[in-house]
């Protein structure tokens, strides 16, 4: 895997395995870090070489092969034992992206973090708030009131983004909407309650046969009770500015004025 580090053949190739090899090679107090530990703490990042690790101020950083090794001052909250590899923590993990990923995929990987329990309000705030001077803490800054563990995926973390950053009011996340007795039939992923408006990201799955069917009954249902529903597929994605602009006409439309 690296010089000195092995896999065995018998085993995947496996993201964990590869960081078990390599904390054999490396020095004491090195931890799994950045895009590596976000990966294995179940963020959705690409898993891609190099490994990305921390070690203290003043060990010795041998370079290797497949390894990208970083310094890091981390007090004992910022680590973790996570499927027994020492780690960054979430709070820790994310703070680190926030210097080198852009602010849709830093919020897509805070979101996917938070939902997944790596962290909370409180200990996400606590860690920002020490990390002056740290690279990339005025972008963390910016976005750690936007994360929240209700997106349920990282397209919905992404339209998300897409419209805090246009031309239009922020949305709210997982809107329930309800029937004329005050009945919850279905959730949105993002809407405006105020205007009646819901957003829907659609993946793959959305063209099976059963959930085809009972996308038709939520769509009815949305309609029927008074809410303009706008449907979003992957196309949208890399287009932000149609989310943004279309998302704008329907809030005009219902008399939305900002």
């Amino acid at each position: 895997m690296t010089r000195g580090a092995y896999v065995s053949q018998a085993l995947p190739l496996s993201v964990h395995a590869a960081c078990t090899a390599a904390l054999g090679v490396l020095p004491d107090g090195a931890v799994v870090s950045h895009l590596t530990a976000a990966a294995l703490l179940g963020a959705p990042v690409p898993h891609r070489w190099p490994l990305q690790f921390s070690v203290p101020p003043g060990t010795y950083r041998a370079r290797r092969d497949r390894l990208r090794i970083h310094v890091r001052t981390l007090e004992a909250s910022d680590v973790v034992l996570h499927r027994g590899l020492p780690m960054t923590s979430g709070a820790q993990t994310w703070l680190d992206l926030a210097a080198v990923l852009p602010a849709r995929d830093l919020v897509a990987v805070g979101d996917a973090l938070w939902r997944a329990e790596r962290f909370d309000a409180q200990g996400l705030a606590e860690r920002v708030a020490r990390a002056d001077g740290v690279r990339g803490v005025v972008r963390a800054r910016q976005w750690a009131p936007v994360l929240t563990p209700k997106a349920a995926s990282r397209p919905e973390s992404l339209l998300r983004v897409a419209l805090i950053e246009g031309d239009v009011p922020d949305p709210e996340p997982q809107v329930p909407i309800l029937d004329r007795w005050g009945r919850e039939v279905v959730h949105a992923d993002l809407g405006y309650p105020e205007w009646q408006v819901a957003l829907e990201y659609e993946g793959r799955q959305h063209a099976e046969r059963d959930q085809f069917r009972a996308d038709l009954d939520r769509y009815t249902l949305t309609a029927a009770d008074g809410w303009l529903l706008l449907r979003f597929g992957d196309l949208h994605i890399d287009r932000p500015w149609t989310v943004v602009d279309r998302t704008a006409r329907a809030l005009r439309s219902r008399g939305a004025r900002w």
